[in-house]
């Protein structure tokens, strides 16, 4: 008889759980104990303010791990390696990483490449061992929202770290519209984008167009097929125009042109910008001339940087940009088709907060005090990430990532910081549940636990001494791994169809259960109560 994960019964589990495993990259026996203490209004309000510095279990495993790095010699260029490298490149500034982008300076590609996979390790080891989890959380929201795609470009790979440090986690619990700035003029963002070489006559429209359609007013307010001049569009003779159209984008690239990165290119006039990797703005390359944007009249001959940020604040304030950023996040917290009184109360929120430092956080706040943030269990599954971090979490594995995981991970669908397009990875459970990617997860669920996954981790799984019995003890970790107590006919198939047990009341020698452990555990982390969230 072959064991099907999917046969056993599921259930929900408690309110506590839900919301624990939809704040977290899945909730462990500690957080759940605090809660349970102190309650859960206390852990979010501690959750949505981290201490900076207050990671010391992160800041010792990040200290300790190392990264492989293997590469041939080239004759008279450098020297062959083949050593376990402890991470530094993760953390350096722009100073540093730039050099790596320079093909006049011999070295590996490997090498060059070393500052990301640094950070795509980093990435695991905040999310499985991080105490502020729902920073994790919106950090991976964050970097999804604003994709890039490193493999498109080495300018891009080597300034990741920056990109993730000083933009994404920098800001998301911060203002948005600072968030906006930030990101418009990260390095990153510029060459994915293209703005870097924008120039006056005619302008790259790329940048401006993502700018409306992902990361502010939305594809669902881009009203071209309905208007054809900026008069038409409902509102915008008063400057508020309720959605946008192809020359609100046109007219939003003049506005940004000239806002480069000092890369040393030539500036067209005998000159050269300089070279720092840093963004840069170059007024010979900024277009001058009036514009209009979303209704609005931009005077020509403005000071540097002005039409630019003129942009940004029309589109960051836009309620448009309002609806579909908080839509996202009810999204991503809650179900594939979040409540709309969330949403709404969101809204709100967020609105409310526009000019506040910690916009960000004060709208999180109100989604995560909401009833609605503990309903409705199963609307969304866990992504490949959110179900790795959950597994080596709740059994508190000794975890250190390496490169392979990248390869698993896609394998699942889930390409970890090389997403190839603007829009990030879907968030909606079809994506993540076809045939060949489940088969992937249940592999990678049972390479995990079994230790035949590239010896990730390693495990303490520690039974009270007190359980004897095949049922006590399945009955026991069942609950540890899924947050809920399972009835009787649950534990008594896990015990006679995967342990194989005649008598469940019976004990069975403990080497045997060092074998059979694991396995259980595995196959309770493929069931739909494991996977869902």
């Amino acid at each position: 008889m072959i064991f099907d994960p999917n046969d056993l019964i599921v259930t929900a589990p408690d309110k506590n759980s839900i919301a624990l495993n939809r704040i977290t990259f899945g909730a462990t026996q500690n957080e759940q104990i605090q809660v349970n203490k102190d309650g859960y209004s206390a852990f979010v309000e501690n959750q949505l303010n981290p201490k900076i510095g207050d990671d010391e279990r992160v800041d010792r495993k990040i200290a300790s791990t190392a990264l492989h790095i293997k590469y041939d010699s080239k004759e008279d260029s450098y020297p062959a390696v083949d050593e376990d490298r402890l991470l530094g490149a993760w953390n350096f500034s722009i100073d540093k990483l730039w050099p790596l982008r320079d093909y006049k300076i011999p070295m590996a590609g490997q090498e060059r490449n070393r500052p990301l996979e640094e950070v795509r390790v980093v990435s695991w080891i905040k999310a499985v061992y991080s105490k502020w989890q729902l920073q994790e959380i919106m950090v991976e929201f964050w970097h999804n929202h604003f994709n890039v795609n490193p493999d498109s470009d080495t300018k891009i790979a080597v300034s990741f770290p920056v990109y993730d440090s000083d933009v994404i986690r920098k800001n998301c619990f911060g203002n948005f519209r600072r968030f906006l700035e930030d990101v418009a003029k990260s390095t990153a963002m510029q060459y994915y984008l293209d703005n870097a070489s924008s120039k006056a006559s005619p302008a790259n429209e790329n940048y401006a167009r993502e700018l409306f359609e992902l990361h502010t007013l939305g594809s669902d307010n881009y009203l071209n097929s309905l208007y054809n001049r900026w008069r038409e569009v409902p509102g915008a003779t008063s400057g508020k125009p309720i959605g946008y159209i192809d020359e609100d984008v046109y007219e939003a690239a003049r506005a940004f042109t000239g806002w480069t990165i000092a890369d040393g290119t030539g500036t067209g006039k005998g000159e050269n910008l300089p070279n720092t990797g840093a963004f840069y703005y170059n007024d010979g390359w900024h277009d001058n001339y009036q514009k209009r944007v979303l209704g609005v009249e931009f005077d020509p001959n403005q000071p540097p940087l002005a039409d630019g940020n003129k942009v940004l604040d029309l589109v960051a304030f836009h309620p448009a940009t309002a609806k579909h950023i908080c839509q996202k996040l009810c999204k991503r917290l809650i179900a594939d088709v979040p409540p709309q009184n969330v949403v709404n109360g969101a809204i709100n929120v967020w609105i409310k907060y526009k000019d506040n430092p910690h916009q960000i956080r004060e709208t999180l706040r109100y989604i995560l005090s909401t009833k609605e943030i503990s309903q409705g269990w199963g609307q969304k599954v866990k992504t490949p990430f959110e179900l790795v971090t959950s597994i080596l979490r709740v059994t508190e594995a000794d975890f250190t990532p390496n490169s392979s995981l990248t390869g698993s991970m896609n394998q699942m669908g889930y390409l970890h910081y090389h997403w190839p397009t603007p829009t990030g990875h879907p968030d909606r459970s079809d994506y993540w549940l076809s045939s060949n990617t489940m088969l992937s997860r249940w592999n990678i669920a049972f390479g995990l636990l079994t230790n035949t996954q590239n010896k990730l981790a390693s495990y303490n799984f520690k039974t009270p001494e007190e359980l004897k019995s095949v049922k006590e003890i399945v009955a026991y970790w069942t609950e540890k791994i899924l947050h809920r107590e399972k009835p009787n006919e649950y534990i008594e198939s896990l015990c006679k169809t995967l342990i194989k047990a005649k008598d469940i009341n019976a004990s069975i020698p403990i080497e045997d259960w060092q074998k059979k452990l694991p396995v259980l555990i595995a196959v309770l982390t493929m069931t739909p109560d494991f996977q869902l969230k």
